[in-house]
């Protein structure tokens, strides 16, 4: 292919992503208020048992518009990211079929593999990423007090940082699949992963330490412990699997 070949499967293939994510959004737009009330139960669960932190304890779950925009910023950010998620499928497999005229036959059998792993990888880190929210914020909250003081959260603010710690996690939980894919095209080694394991400890803790929005010791420990799993695992696949 010349270079405007590639540039026009380029175009195409980000026109099909675009594409997915708005009907992904389209159909978030009419699951909003199902999607909004699921977040807002994670602070929720959180508000109840510290009912002193609240405005009103006898409505301790209630958030707050700080803007006239919020309302619908708020909305754009919850339906864009679900529709993200939704058309993951769909940019992981246009991804992989951009770079597959440059794979040997070996390397593109790992298309469906690699698009059912990094599906199920990011799902498994959004999983964690919500199981970690509410010590997160037991955490972090936990600083305020509970005489004398009280709590209001931005319907924004909160939306976003929780957007901030499921994305983060499902972003990093990807990290076995990179090394494995770098593995598979023969970029790197199971033994050089062996003989990199104490920079990787180094670089893991400082990747955890800034992808997490909350920066507190719980959250970036729950996703340091998994990561440096994931490196292991990463370097057997690649010794008894890939034979690397």
């Amino acid at each position: 292919m010349t270079l405007v070949e590639h540039l026009g499967e380029l175009r195409t293939r980000l026109l099909i992503s675009i594409a997915s994510i708005a009907v992904g959004a389209g159909v978030a737009w009419f699951l909003y208020g199902t999607l909004f009330h699921f977040l807002v139960d994670q602070w929720c669960g959180f508000m109840t048992t510290h009912k002193t932190l609240a405005i009103d304890p006898n409505h301790p779950c209630k958030l707050v518009y700080l803007s006239v925009l919020e309302p619908f910023t708020t909305k754009i950010k919850i339906v864009t990211v679900t529709g993200l998620l939704l058309a993951l499928p769909v940019l992981l497999y246009e991804l992989w079929a951009f770079i597959v005229p440059g794979l040997k036959d070996r390397e593109r059998k790992f298309a469906i593999p690699f698009v059912a792993s990094s599906m199920v990888l990011f799902g498994l880190g959004a999983w964690f990423g919500l199981i970690t929210l509410p010590r997160a914020l037991n955490f972090l909250l936990g600083f305020a007090g509970t005489s004398g003081i009280v709590f209001v959260m931005s319907v924004g603010k909160y939306v976003g940082f929780v957007v901030l710690v499921i994305g983060a996690f499902g972003v990093s939980f990807e990290f076995p699949l990179l090394l494995v894919s770098l593995m598979a095209v023969g970029a790197i080694s199971s033994a050089q992963l062996r003989r990199w394991r104490r920079y990787s400890v180094v670089g893991i803790a400082v990747f955890a330490a800034v992808i997490t929005p909350s920066q507190d010791w719980f959250t970036m420990s729950a996703m340091m412990v998994p990561l440096l799993v994931f490196y292991e695992i990463a370097i057997l696949v690649g010794r008894f699997m890939l034979k690397r």
